[in-house]
Formats: C-alpha cells, structure tokens, sequence
C-alpha cells in the first residue's frame, strides 16, 4: 500500500434535524415537521461520492454521524453511507463508526437496527441524570430514559460513551461529585464532561444576560473541574483531552483525527473538511441551512459554500489550537509533517518560556504540552501564543 493512501481519513456526516432545540446549543440544528429520508439519503451519498474526488487515496479510520439527532436518520439511511463509504476509498477494517444518539425510547428502539446498519460505537446526549436539570437544559428524556438509553447500548454496542453537562445554576462541587458518581457506576469506556457555557445566539444567552439564572462562580467551577480529573483518573478514566476522558486505548478516534490535524472530509450541512493538498491544507464548508444545501446538492452534486487554502502560518495555528486540547500535547515529528514547521520554533522561545515557567505549558525534545493548568484556561493560553 502506498503511503498517500495509507494516510488516515475521517468521514463526517451531518445529520441536521433535531425534534426540539435545546436552549444552550449553537450547533447547525434545526426543527422540521417532517423530513424526506429518501431524498435526503441521496443527497448524502451524491455529496460523499463528491467529497470523495476531493480526498481520493486514502484510508478511512472513522465514519462519524454528528448533529442535530443523528438517530432520527433511517437506519437504512445509515446503513448506505457506511457502505458507499467503503466503496468510495480504502477502509481500515477495525474502522471506527460512531453514531450520536438521544436517550428518548423512540430512539432506543432504533439502537440494534443502527447496529446492524454497520455502527459500532454510540455517543449519548445524556447531560445530567437529575430531572430538574434535564428540565432546565430543555431535554425531551426523563432521568429514567436515560439509564435505559445507557443499558439499551451496553447491550447492542461494545462501544458506547455518554455526555453530561456541569456548571448549571445552583450546582456544587458535592453535587457534581455524587452526580460523578452516579455515571460512573453506569459508564463503559468513555465519558464526556463539559461545563455549561452560554453561546450567543442560544436562547440562554438572552435568558442569562436578563438574569434569568446565574452560572456558578469561576472558584467553584475552577473546582468541579478539578474534581472531575482526579476522579475519574482514579476510576481508570483520565482525561485525554480537555472535556473527554476514557480508558486506555478508547478514546473516540474519529476525534483525535481532528486534535491531531489530519485529515477529514465533511458531508451534509454545514459540515466542514480539511483535508492536504501537498505542502496546504485544504478547508471546504457546506451549505448550512438544510433547505440550500439539499437544493445545491440537487443542482451541483455538492452542497460547498467555501473553498480554501490553509498555509504557513495559519496552518501552524489552526495545528495548536487543536493539539494543545490533548493531555498528551503536540507530537513535534507528526506537527512538523502535517503543519509544515515544528511548534517550538514556529512559536519562539519569547513565547513559551514564560508560559513554561508559570506552569502552563511543558516543552521536551518530542512534546510541546498543555499543563492541567494549562488547558483549564486553554483560550487564554491561545491568545498568548497566536496573537
């Protein structure tokens, strides 16, 4: 095999429909009353058939079905991406296919169909397992769907992983550690922690800023943060990056494609790819709004918007933004040949040594790094290196 197409692709899929908008999310989702599978199931595989002339000659690790609601698609639906996909390029054959799911009982009943369609890994938008906060972050399941959600994948996939949000209103570190402990007794080999963060355009950002609710201080979320590590390191899931956690050799693949920088083509809308063209890198961008990008895609057998070289130092910036997310840090060999420089010298030691000395980053002959420190104030530590 050849070593262009020996290099590692991820397929994304974007599935933009959810049944209801919750009130903290800014993703491209959106609520329709009804929505043409059929229809949509062409213009997927139309688009990947095209994403697949953009990135030609390589071998697909990951296939990732993101959102919107993901387990709202046909199974059958699932089933011809995942087997186009492997027409349309070399596929490894442990490839990683991940599905993100809604714990609702409708959804469940699809979780052994989604398996059969070729799914091998599901990722559960659990987010607290309290009702009253499942209320207040405008979730359709109850607490007791999500347990059965978890025990429905345990059952149909040996891969499963499930998210929860911390940091909500009248939250405290006690509460986030009984409530740690909880998922902990429930959880398989993966867990995602991220804290509450209210995103413009959200409902809550209009909600927050009339005071409608009141976010926890920045000691005690500095301090659920700081609890969240050492237990679930404890528990045999430290963190490998900065909101994921998960035994060894489980972390979600299809998403160390994206902190590593390589490569990955983007299908569906709004979805983004990057992806190398020799010494660049490639940036493309679909459609975001459902309605244009099926109609381009009817048109034009794609649903791009924007096209783009990513270079030189752009290119070395988008590289850390990304690999200074991982415990593990920036490998400087594998930088160097996806960036086109290696980071310490792109960076300079102007910048780093006092980053070094406060404790923010660590530098060694293989690694540039993070601290814990470091990637708890991650965008603060950004803007010193890339400004």
């Amino acid at each position: 095999m050849t070593a262009a197409r020996s290099a590692p692709l991820g397929v994304y899929i974007h599935w933009p429909f959810c049944k209801s908008k919750c009130p903290y999310c800014d993703f491209n989702s959106h609520v329709r009353d009804g929505v043409e599978q059929a229809r949509w199931r062409k213009a997927l595989l139309t688009e990947l058939e095209h994403a697949a002339r953009e990135a030609p000659a390589r071998r697909v690790e990951t296939i990732f079905f993101g959102g919107g609601t993901p387990s709202l698609m046909a199974p059958e639906t699932v089933g011809a991406v995942i087997a186009r996909t492997r027409q349309l390029w070399d596929t490894a054959p442990d490839v990683e296919i991940t599905l993100e799911a809604n714990p609702t009982s409708v959804e469940q009943a699809k979780f052994a169909a989604l398996a059969e369609a070729g799914v091998n890994r599901v990722s559960l938008g659990v987010q607290a397992l309290d009702p009253a906060a499942l209320a207040f972050l405008g979730r359709e399941h109850s607490a007791d769907e999500a347990l059965q959600a978890i025990d429905t994948a345990r059952r149909h996939y040996e891969r499963y992983s499930f998210d929860l949000i911390y940091g909500r209103p009248g939250q405290t570190p006690d509460a986030w550690s009984a409530e740690l402990d909880r998922a902990l007794a429930l959880t398989g080999e993966h867990l995602s922690l991220y804290q509450l963060t209210i995103e413009r355009g959200t409902r809550f950002f209009a909600e927050h800023a009339r005071g409608g609710f009141v976010l926890p201080g920045e000691e005690e979320a500095a301090e659920m943060f700081e609890r969240t590590q050492v237990r679930l390191e404890a528990a045999g899931l430290p963190a490998y990056e900065i909101s994921n956690h998960a035994r060894p050799g489980a972390a979600c693949r299809h998403n160390l494609i994206y902190w590593r920088y390589q490569d990955y083509v983007g299908i569906g809308p709004g979805a983004h790819g990057r992806f190398a063209e020799g010494e660049t890198k490639r940036a493309t961008r679909r459609a975001n709004g459902p309605e244009n990008w099926l109609e381009a895609v009817e048109r034009d057998g794609h649903g791009t918007v924007e096209t783009s070289v990513v270079a030189g130092q752009d290119r070395v910036e988008e590289a850390l933004m990304m690999g200074l997310r991982l415990a593990d840090g920036i490998d400087r060999a594998l930088f160097a040949s996806i960036a086109g420089a290696d980071p310490v010298e792109a960076l300079g030691e102007a910048k780093l040594e006092p980053l070094v000395e406060a404790g923010f980053l660590t530098v060694d002959q293989a690694h540039l790094k993070a601290t814990a420190a470091g990637r708890q104030r991650l965008n603060a530590l950004l803007e010193r290196l890339i400004a």
